[in-house]
This record gives structure tokens, sequence and C-alpha cells, in this order.
């Protein structure tokens, strides 16, 4: 009786776990929204969210009782690394959102998983295998089936290049933080992420806090608090339970999200070829997500 107990308490933790998974990843995907909502620039989304985010993660791990210090001053090195990164991919993610529009931004966005497999050899010391190679190459036919002309004078074309930039720095983030700060819980960890890359900014906001439109001040909050500080802290609460594979499965619906919200609150609506290559560029991470966990298996 006790085993059948703890094998479905440990169900209920896994069932529990997707849901937050799933809420996570959806409200991820939502993110890429306001970057047309806002009538502000990109950077200054940017500094104004993670303001919003770090107090609202401060006062989460407050209300929590954690520990808000990190243990060494080499972490806070580290710490300061992570937010500059994180912070020149926020910036780069909404501008390329508000040049390409949601549905070809993120998936230009999601190139990232690829570019994780070649950015981690540097730190392991070893060679890209052949698999990962051709992967990037279905990626690479995926984003040129977006490019409407190669041509950077072409405002969906440089978005597209921006959204590649960005996921370079986001797989990057990614990469640094597994070798280097996984020892802290993801709301911690952002806390101090988004605090740094708010301050980082905060010299180059065009648009002061006072004439902030109060429609925007509530886009801000809600894209803050709802779609930043929430879903990053459902997602550590998930890998309690989850394996990476699964999270990384799951987290590639995020495109999918994005677009579906795209097409119902912008009106968006994606060409033949953006689904052909969004497809293409979809299918290579997902295939590169499982390959990768399969092989630490």
């Amino acid at each position: 009786m006790k085993d059948n107990s703890q094998v479905t308490s440990s169900i209920k933790a896994e069932q529990q776990s997707l849901i937050y998974l799933h809420i996570a990843v959806f409200l991820f995907g939502g993110t890429a929204l306001f970057s047309k909502l806002i009538g502000l620039p990109a950077l200054d989304i940017t500094v104004y969210r993670t303001g919003i985010a770090s107090i609202a993660l401060f006062i989460l791990l407050t209300l929590q009782k954690k520990k808000l210090t990190l243990e060494n001053m080499k972490d806070y090195g580290i710490a300061i690394l992570l937010g500059v990164v994180v912070g020149i991919h926020w910036v780069t993610y909404f501008a390329s959102m508000q040049m390409a529009g949601v549905t070809v931004g993120i998936i230009a966005f999601f190139t990232y998983p690829v570019m994780t497999v070649f950015i981690e050899p540097f730190f392991k010391k070893s060679l890209p295998k052949p698999k990962d190679i051709m992967t990037a190459l279905i990626v690479i036919v995926g984003i040129v089936l977006l490019i409407p002309e190669v041509n950077f004078g072409n405002q969906v074309t440089f978005g597209i290049a921006t959204g590649i930039f960005s996921a370079f720095f986001f797989a990057l983030r990614n990469v640094l933080h597994k070798n280097y700060f996984s020892h802290y819980s993801g709301p911690h960890t952002m806390l101090y992420q988004t605090l740094v890359a708010c301050l980082m900014l905060c010299l180059f906001v065009e648009i002061p806090p006072a004439q902030v439109a109060n429609t925007d001040w509530l886009l801000l909050l809600l894209v803050g608090i709802v779609f930043t500080a929430t879903p990053h802290a459902f997602f550590a609460s998930s890998l309690r339970h989850l394996s990476a594979t699964t999270a990384g499965l799951i987290s590639c619906l995020q495109p999918l999200y994005g677009s579906v919200l795209a097409f119902l609150l912008l009106h968006e609506r994606p060409n033949l070829l953006t689904m052909i290559g969004g497809l293409l560029v979809i299918s290579a991470a997902i295939f590169e997500t499982w390959s990768v966990s399969r092989g630490r298996r």
C-alpha cells in the first residue's frame, strides 16, 4: 500500500509539473506579442520589463524566505556576465519581432537549440558530430525560406538576422548557466539576470518613465510579472519532477503558441513558405533536443 501510495504521489507530481511546464511555455510564446502591443522601442521594453520582473522575483523569494545572496564572489561575476548576455538577447529578441513580425521572428529565434549544439563543444573541447552539421544545414534551408530577399535593407530580412543574433546569445546564456550557475534555482538566477540586464541598459532608455503611456505601463506590468517572472518560476518548478528532455521537447511548442496567438490577436497570417521554413527549423530543434538527451542516457 505504501509503495502504491508513493507511485500515485509521484504520478500526480509529474502531472502537476507537466501543467506547470505547459503554462510556462505558453507564456514564453506570448511574450513576443508585447513587441507589437507596447508602443516603445525594443530596448525600452527590455529595461522596464526586466526592472519589473526583478522586483517581482525579489518579492517572491522574500515571501518564500529563500536566500538572496550568492555563495562567493566568482558567482557574482558569472551572474553579471549572464545578465549582460541575456540583456542583449532580450533587446534583439523584441527588435526582431518588431521588424519581422512575431511568427517569423520567433521561428528565427528558435535556431538556438541547434546553435547550442555548436557552442557546447567549445566548453567540452570536442567537435560537433556529422548529424549536428546536417541538422544545421536543414535549419539554414528553413531560414532561407523565410527570407523575402537577400538584402539587409529589407526590414523582414534584417529582423530575421536580428532574431538569429538573439538566438546565439540565448544559446550562449543557456550553456554558461548550465556549466557555471545551475546550482541556483530558476527564480534566484533570474533575479540577478533581470536586475543586471535592467541596470546595464537603463542608461540608453529613449522614453523616460514619466512619458510612458498608462496603457503601456499596464502592458509592461503584464509582461514583467505574468510573462517573465511567472513562467521562469513555473519552469524551474517543473524541472523538479521532469527530465530536461521532456522540458526541451515541450519548449519546442513555443513557436506554435506564439504563432497562434499572433494570428488571433495581431492577425498575422504566415504564407506557405514561412510555414514550411518554420516546420524545418522547429523539426530540427525537436530532433536536436531528443538526440542530445538520448545520447546522455
